[in-house]
């Protein structure tokens, strides 16, 4: 590959919860482009978190990156502790003495939402458990890691999160849910005004109605017929593979005037438009403008939203 078609060659990421979803699959487009990318989570080949998915490994994903063209380096690393993330954080100063883009993709909390119930009908270890693994989590890693990162200019963070800025105006159902994928937004905001002075960027990304291996297991189907899930849930059909996010990623990190898009709040739709990739199947989804103009009653085409 020559330097041009890898165009984060020499470049050293930091994927902050890429064990499955869309964090291991912008762990592999980044790999794909290039990167050196240390990946983190809690599962690996001998521990599973408390996510309860044995089948997807931070090993695996680091395996996956260095198939895909990059070099992927598994640390196992419960971002909740700041022992472990400096002790990440210090492994990837000795080992390359830089970091150019750092991606907080954290989750995990699925499981514990419970949409449309009150906040005094919710549990309350479950929902602050949410804030923990969605918000505290994301602050640690951008607190102990920005000393890396801006020590050479140009730097890159993504907050990953569920809706733009301008959808999570609405209320997301359950308010420990809404403040988790609110916080990131906000988060880009601030930490892009402490990066400007020093050449760096940080942006919210959103995919769309992400096809992760737990959303699939969910409706019972797999990425080869995924669209038989659309007999039961029509919808469905503007759904997204994650690599189309994991795209959206690498272009961003890829793109040396990135610092247009500083505070923002992006969506993978709109960076496909942007950039010119698409999906793995080839499409270009839209699904936020696709529940938008359903929301305003215009009864979209689901083929004027691929």
């Amino acid at each position: 590959m020559t330097t041009e078609s890898k165009p984060l060659d020499g470049r050293i990421a930091l994927v902050a919860g890429a064990t499955r979803g869309a964090g291991r699959a912008i762990a592999v487009e980044l790999g794909a482009a290039g990167a050196t990318v240390y990946v983190t989570g809690r599962t690996t080949r001998t521990h599973v978190s408390e996510v309860g998915r044995p089948t997807e490994t931070i090993e695996e994903t680091a395996e996956l990156v260095t198939a895909a063209g990059g070099e992927g380096i598994a640390v196992p690393t419960d971002h909740l502790e700041p022992a472990q993330v400096q002790a990440l954080v210090d492994r990837v100063d000795e080992e390359h003495g830089r970091l150019d883009v750092l991606v907080n993709d954290v989750w995990g909390g699925e499981r514990l939402i419970k949409f449309g119930t009150k906040i005094w009908e919710h549990d309350l270890d479950d929902g602050l458990r949410m804030l923990e693994l969605g918000v505290k989590t994301h602050l640690i890693t951008s607190r102990l890691a920005l000393p890396l990162l801006v020590r050479n200019p140009g730097g890159l963070v993504v907050e990953v999160t569920d809706g733009t800025a301008e959808y999570n105006t609405r209320y997301r159902e359950n308010i420990f849910f809404d403040l988790t994928k609110n916080a990131p937004i906000r988060m880009a905001f601030a930490l892009g005004h402490d990066l400007e002075d020093v050449g760096g960027t940080a942006v919210s990304i959103t995919p769309g109605w992400l096809r992760s291996e737990e959303m699939l297991a969910t409706f019972g189907v797999t990425e080869e017929n995924w669209r038989d899930a659309t007999a039961k849930i029509p919808d469905f059909a503007v759904a997204e593979s994650p690599f189309y996010l994991g795209r959206a990623v690498a272009a961003l990190a890829a793109d040396p005037e990135r610092a247009r898009w500083n505070r923002q709040s992006l969506s993978s739709g709109q960076l496909a438009k942007e950039y010119g990739f698409t999906d793995t199947d080839g499409s270009r989804p839209d699904a936020w403008g696709f529940i938008v103009a359903k929301e305003r009653g215009e009864n979209p085409s689901v083929a004027d939203y691929r």
